[in-house]
């Protein structure tokens, strides 16, 4: 076997393809010897040590939190910005850097108290673990769907209902591996959504996800003919940024007091819709 693939296989936090960057750097020994060949066969009595993730120093780089105590820290999110690197070797300021040094919770990996994610091209609010037992209940509200989200979002084109619930599953595009699509071969995906401005050419929705398929929003919405505005994957007409806000997280905080933590959606969301 590879070395990275055998490490890919032994240390599943990271794909073989950050391991192979991993090799290349350095960052794996066999038999206390560096070995810098991702193609390099292991065998049978090797002993393979990963060294530890190169963690850069983001020292005075801070996010806005919109709330913090011993277990969680609620961070409004600005455009533009990773919920974690893709990689080991990743130097770009992340929400995961941010929070590394604040939890116990995946400190070794890329994704220090990451429990779910946004997009980089879209803002608002996101929830982030301590430590591990506040990372499974966390996890288990997002897995059975007892969280409530509510994101803001401008379209191009506006629906023919004010008011719907778009039910259809979702798989990923085998003609294009990172982007997903509306399929009956797909998992399902359930979207409700509300028209709350619109003008000549494009509407401001409020979405609220029942299910938390990755890309959910921005796909139901492109199947509709109405893609997010900005979206250069799945939409058509171009923008200053992809019109999506996570505004608001309903969610039950360890001792068992449920919360709302809320972003303002930006003014430019309603201006762009009734344009």
């Amino acid at each position: 076997m590879r070395l990275d693939t055998y490490a890919a296989t032994t240390w599943p936090e990271y794909s073989r393809s950050t391991w192979k960057k991993r090799i290349e750097a350095g960052d794996v020994t066999v038999n206390g010897i560096t070995q810098m060949s991702a193609k390099y066969v292991v065998q049978e009595n090797d002993r393979i040590e990963p060294k530890k993730p190169h963690v850069i120093n983001y020292a005075g780089q801070t996010l806005p939190v919109i709330y913090e105590d011993d277990n969680v820290i609620v961070i409004n999110k600005p455009l533009g910005v990773l919920t974690h690197s893709k990689g080991a070797l990743n130097e770009e300021f992340t929400v995961a850097d941010f929070v590394r040094p604040k939890t116990s919770y995946k400190a070794e990996t890329n994704r220090p108290g990451i429990i779910h994610r946004l997009d980089r091209a879209t803002s608002g609010v996101i929830i982030c673990a301590k430590n591990e037992p506040t990372a499974s209940y966390l996890q288990k509200q997002f897995s059975e769907r007892t969280t409530k989200k509510t994101y803001a979002a401008v379209i191009s084109g506006i629906p023919k209902e004010a008011e719907a619930v778009i039910d259809l599953p979702i798989a990923r595009n085998p003609s294009a591996p990172s982007t997903f699509r509306v399929s009956t071969a797909g998992k399902h995906a359930e979207t409700y959504y509300r028209v709350t401005h619109f003008g000549a050419k494009r509407a401001l929705l409020e979405l609220r996800p029942k299910t938390g398929r990755t890309h959910q929003l921005r796909v139901h919405l492109a199947y509709l003919g109405t893609p997010i505005l900005g979206d250069i994957v799945y939409g058509t007409e171009k923008a200053d940024r992809m019109y999506l806000h996570a505004a608001s997280l309903e969610i039950t905080l360890p001792g068992g007091e449920r919360r709302v933590f809320e972003s303002p959606v930006p003014a430019s969301f309603a201006n762009e819709a009734t344009k």
